[in-house]
């Protein structure tokens, strides 16, 4: 048995348990995105800022996915949303499986949608479909206005881009990345994605990314 071979099993096994997930949120009409960047854009910040914005209006659970330690999740439950931790002990991305496992640990019949936290990582998490309605790529301003050049693919696959950090711009702490070019890049690889202009810090935009998940949650 060759590498392709091993790898096709492995594609196929996880898209199974997708389509168990897909089934499962569909049947309880929750949202559900994958949240996918590189280690440090601010996605465990920016998550803490969304479900504090949307309180009120949309109940939100985590599964946040991390090679090793339950930080990331504690943070979560800070907000009193629930928060399940998946440790890959050294995997660069989720599993169906593992998503599949997590969700019978949230209450789901209590929530409007789920969040999952990928492990950090603009490659593999890519490849892997999680039942999830959408990808959701954040690019912080300290990485660098080239990434969607560099990583087409999931750009290519993003229901919406959030390019985060925009505080740094602001403060003159980051002068070099390029806001009207990283967008460019980014649509032209994907023409439907929607672009959101954030700082998770601040607060700065929250208010049009959180209305999109309303109009989204409205629309299952």
């Amino acid at each position: 048995m060759d590498k392709l071979d091993v790898s096709q099993k492995i594609l196929q096994a996880n898209d199974t348990h997708a389509i168990r997930n897909r089934r499962l949120l569909a049947g309880k009409k929750l949202l559900c995105y994958n949240l996918i960047s590189s280690p440090g854009s601010g996605k465990t910040t920016l998550l803490v800022q969304t479900i504090n914005q949307l309180k009120g209006r949309l109940r939100l659970g985590v599964i946040e996915g991390d090679i090793q330690t339950d930080i990331d999740a504690e943070r979560i439950r800070a907000t009193q949303a629930p928060a399940i931790q998946i440790n890959t002990d050294g995997a660069c991305h989720l599993s169906a499986a593992q998503v599949l496992d997590a969700l019978g640990k949230l209450p789901l019949d209590e929530l409007d949608g789920v969040f999952i936290e990928n492990v950090g990582n603009l490659v593999c998490p890519g490849s892997f479909d999680l039942g999830e309605q959408g990808k959701i790529v954040v690019l912080s301003v300290a990485e660098g206005d080239d990434k969607p050049a560099k990583y087409p693919a999931i750009f290519a696959q993003a229901k919406a881009v959030l390019i985060n950090k925009m505080d740094y711009l602001q403060a003159g702490v980051q002068d070099d990345f390029d806001v009207d070019k990283a967008i460019k890049d980014a649509r032209r690889l994907n023409k439907q994605a929607e672009v959101f202009c954030v700082s998770a810090k601040t607060g700065e935009g929250f208010d049009a990314w959180c209305d999109w998940l309303v109009e989204q949650k409205g629309k299952l």
